[in-house]
């Protein structure tokens, strides 16, 4: 008699969901939203403003979630949905049709890879979450690489650039890079484990009137450099690791190239005569 296995019934929102957070997710979905309804309009620094606008958002539902203690998975499920749209379509959108559209077949393979990496990004990052490490993340946030987009056309248009650029083949290496960066295994900083609240080092606290200072003065340089940083921070901490791990290794291996000295046997008296190299010359 076979036995017979009824289907797995998926667990009901009982005790319903967490309204707070939820409402600061739905509003990075609009703010992406708004991003690519203004990316088809050709207002690419509008639709560059407002990636940034969804990037608050899920900063705020993160961190009021975890505030009120109002995590759930329900939140974390809809927080990677709107992030899809935020920061992964609203920046495919945005770069094509900003540069990538002159290279046609290649230039919508190339945003629509990136969007598929965003997507593979998020879906491993919600498999791992119970056993996530809290001090880096593995791959590139695609938040992260939303921003780069986003604070790379606003620091285009700070600079006056018009007209035909370098922008077109510049922009199709970084969304290649951007999409291989999300879901590769290099370990990038998660900064959630930094407390602004608990007591700092005085120093912390003159560098952080100075940062806000020079955003204020340089919004868009300033943005695009923290936004490039944090992105190249992974690649140049990996590089650095592995040739800390070669010196050792290259030590270890000249020592074990050096042959050691050996002994002739002993004379008569017990003692050694001499001692000879491997080369067979006599060292007296």
């Amino acid at each position: 008699m076979s036995e017979h296995h009824e289907p797995r019934r998926p667990t009901p929102l009982r005790r319903g969901v967490y309204v707070l957070p939820n409402l600061f997710t739905t509003g990075g979905l609009f703010a992406g939203f708004y991003s690519i309804i203004c990316s088809m309009r050709g207002d690419f620094q509008t639709a560059a403003a407002f990636v940034l606008v969804a990037q608050v958002f899920d900063i705020l539902d993160g961190r009021i979630a975890r505030l009120t203690r109002t995590t759930s998975r329900f939140g974390i499920e809809y927080d990677s949905l709107s992030d899809l749209i935020a920061f992964g379509v609203a920046p495919g959108i945005l770069v094509y049709q900003w540069a990538l559209e002159p290279w046609h077949t290649w230039g919508w393979l190339a945003a629509s890879l990136y969007v598929t990496c965003g997507a593979l990004r998020l879906a491993r990052f919600n498999v791992q979450y119970d056993n996530v490490e809290k001090r880096h993340f593995i791959g590139l946030p695609i938040p992260a690489a939303a921003d780069v987009v986003a604070s790379t056309v606003l620091l285009y248009y700070y600079l006056g650039g018009e007209g035909a650029t370098s922008k077109h083949i510049i922009l199709l290496l970084v969304i290649y890079a951007l999409a291989f960066l999300m879901v590769s295994n290099v370990k990038f900083f998660s900064f959630k484990e930094t407390s602004l609240y608990r007591r700092q080092p005085f120093g912390l606290l003159v560098g952080a009137i100075i940062l806000i200072k020079l955003i204020i003065a340089a919004p868009q340089p300033m943005l695009f450099a923290g936004c490039f940083g944090y992105a190249m921070s992974g690649p140049v901490r990996w590089l650095v690791l592995r040739l800390r791990q070669a010196r050792p290794r290259r030590r270890r291996g000249a020592h074990d190239g050096d042959e050691p000295r050996r002994r002739e046997p002993e004379g008569e008296s017990g003692a050694p005569d001499r001692l000879t190299d491997p080369g067979n010359q006599l060292i007296h």
